[in-house]
């Protein structure tokens, strides 16, 4: 059951060929095997989960329709329950709070979990990407089908693309979040695209089904945004992963004479998250206006922007050194545009490494219908890691 998809899951418990409480009890089976290994959860939920799946299998035999009926799921850290109300509504089932970075961490790719740090599930030796530590690491693993997020510079789509699932960050603004910065915007790691639209139309309020791309939209391929300094072989497998799309008809690549460029987005985010850093907020604030005038224009002749998700494989767990693995993912914190990363292959080194697609403002319903569309090109993707 634990390598089923959320939207499976839930359809059987709405039909009653499976009850809320065995798909629980199945997931907190799997946790208990294997996380010793992962570290993926600070706190695992047993006897509260339990008793959310029996009022869902109540809920489901009194004849109210849940989309995400029965779905375990993680929760970014312990207060991540303060933002999963929809997905509770829906009939998802808690089963544990992920792991996120510990007090005092200077880097953010990093968890602290109830074993200690948190792995990537397909090499021990290397970090799972952050903050959503725990959230990728436990969905990459299978040991839940989907777990909540939130994004400021990367935080899910930075450990979607290093533990081989997909990563969506809703348009900045569109839901409430404590960030006073405003760089903060929720998301959800999953396995399948389809789970993550059904999470997007849970928080959307629209759970209707989506129709079809009339067409194949127009992407622009950038490998550096104008200013980072990817990694060749990270680059190479987000771009080969472009160009079998192109060939397969789910998007156009557009020629262009002149490269994509951005102004580098990091001390407009320092100076917002960190004032210390030492950029002074006009500055930023010329930085962010200047950026957000070039996406305008951007989006008004291509629908999506297509990057490498992050600029190097996943680092060991000595830390990152000098290099953001931020570099290609928080100008679109800045700029509030949605994004997903979705797998794109494997890096020389057996890591995966992610595909980033930014669309304009509002679109998450479109780029959820790429990424799908992707999905059937470059998949079958990984239903469970093999290498635990």
């Amino acid at each position: 059951m634990s390598a089923r998809s959320a939207v499976s899951i839930a359809s059987a418990v709405r039909a009653g060929t499976v009850r809320a409480v065995d798909v629980t009890a199945d997931a907190l089976d799997r946790i208990e095997r294997l996380d010793r290994a992962l570290s993926a959860f600070a706190e695992v939920w047993d006897e509260r989960a339990l008793q959310c799946a029996r009022e869902v299998d109540t809920r489901i035999d009194a004849g109210e329709h849940l989309p995400l009926a029965g779905v375990p799921i993680g929760v970014k850290g312990r207060h991540g329950l303060r933002t999963a109300g929809p997905l509770l509504a829906a009939g998802c089932v808690p089963v544990g709070a992920t792991s996120v970075p510990g007090p005092g961490t200077p880097w953010q790719t990093w968890g602290a979990g109830r074993y200690g740090r948190t792995v990537n599930p397909w090499r021990p030796d290397r970090t799972p990407g952050g903050s959503s530590a725990g959230s990728a690491a436990a969905v990459g693993a299978g040991l839940v089908p989907l777990a909540t997020g939130n994004d400021g510079a990367g935080s899910v789509r930075i450990p979607a693309a290093w533990c081989g699932v997909v990563g969506l960050k809703v348009t900045n603004g569109r839901f409430a979040t404590a960030d006073p910065t405003g760089l903060m915007a929720p998301g959800v790691l999953t396995r399948r695209v389809a789970d993550a639209a059904a999470y997007w139309g849970v928080m959307a309020g629209d759970t209707r089904p989506r129709p079809p791309e009339r067409a194949a939209p127009t992407a622009l391929w950038s490998p550096d945004l104008g200013f980072a300094s990817p990694d060749p072989e990270v680059v190479a497998v987000a771009h080969a992963a472009a160009v079998r799309l192109a060939e397969a008809g789910v998007l156009r690549l557009m020629d262009t004479e002149h490269p994509f460029r951005l102004e580098d987005p990091a001390p407009a985010w320092l100076a917002l998250r960190r004032p210390e850093a030492g950029t002074s907020l006009s500055a930023a604030g010329h930085i962010r206006a200047v950026n957000d005038c070039r996406l305008a224009a951007l989006f008004d002749r291509t629908r999506l922007l297509l990057t490498p998700t992050a600029p190097t494989p996943p680092h060991g767990h000595e830390g990152p050194g000098d290099r953001y693995s931020t570099a290609l993912t928080w100008a679109f914190n800045l700029s509030g545009h949605p994004a997903i990363s979705i797998p794109a292959g494997f890096g020389p080194d057996g890591c995966p490494a992610g595909l980033h697609l930014v669309a304009a403002h509002g679109r998450e319903a479109s780029l959820l219908a790429v990424a799908e569309a992707a999905e059937g090109v470059l998949g079958p993707w990984t239903a469970t890691c093999t290498r635990i």
